[in-house]
């Protein structure tokens, strides 16, 4: 299956947990099914991403980054590559690059979509199609910061910075 295919199946077999985020996945699903390109960063209009809340094997804390370019607290991901061989494996593969932990395991639903603008890599202004899952650290996971981050922080999962709505929604769908 391709990444593009996994996508169209995440999001046709995704029972949504609200109504925004139903609508959400119709919207993003209709432009996946128009668009061939859709997972590569090249699609000006908007491109899929991957992005993974990372938690302790306790579920209790999440791991943030903070994102040099948006400058704010942010769980781990980012553009899919042609690499990845499905969407369960880019945002497997950002949050492994960006965390540096081995050993992550990833829950196979998608948890919540974001969908946001953004001058990204293609130096346009675009829309990030964030397709969000929870992964979870192995006991005794140790971080290692990457060149993608400023900074690399656990937090306490019910204290979470609170100037983001999208990562406090995705914060509650972890806890669900």
């Amino acid at each position: 299956m391709s990444l593009h295919a996994s996508v169209v199946d995440t999001l046709s077999g995704w029972d949504a947990p609200s109504p925004e985020q139903d609508s959400l996945r119709h919207a993003v699903l209709a432009f996946v099914l128009g668009r061939p390109d859709a997972c590569r960063r090249a699609c000006e209009p908007g491109h899929i991403t991957a992005s993974a809340l990372v938690l302790d094997h306790r579920r209790t804390h999440a791991l943030l980054t903070l994102h040099p370019r948006v400058g704010r607290w942010l769980q781990l991901g980012g553009h899919c590559e042609e690499s990845d061989a499905d969407i369960l494996a880019a945002a497997m593969r950002e949050a492994t690059e960006e965390s540096g932990i081995p050993g992550l395991r990833i829950e196979p639903h998608l948890a919540a979509l974001h969908v946001h603008p953004i001058t990204c890599s293609l130096g346009l202004p675009t829309r990030h199609l964030d397709m969000q899952f929870v992964v979870v650290a192995p006991e005794g996971a140790e971080i290692t910061r990457s060149d993608e981050s400023l900074d690399l922080r656990w937090w306490r999962l019910d204290a979470l910075p609170g100037d983001d709505p999208a990562l406090l929604a995705l914060a509650a769908a972890a806890r669900r």
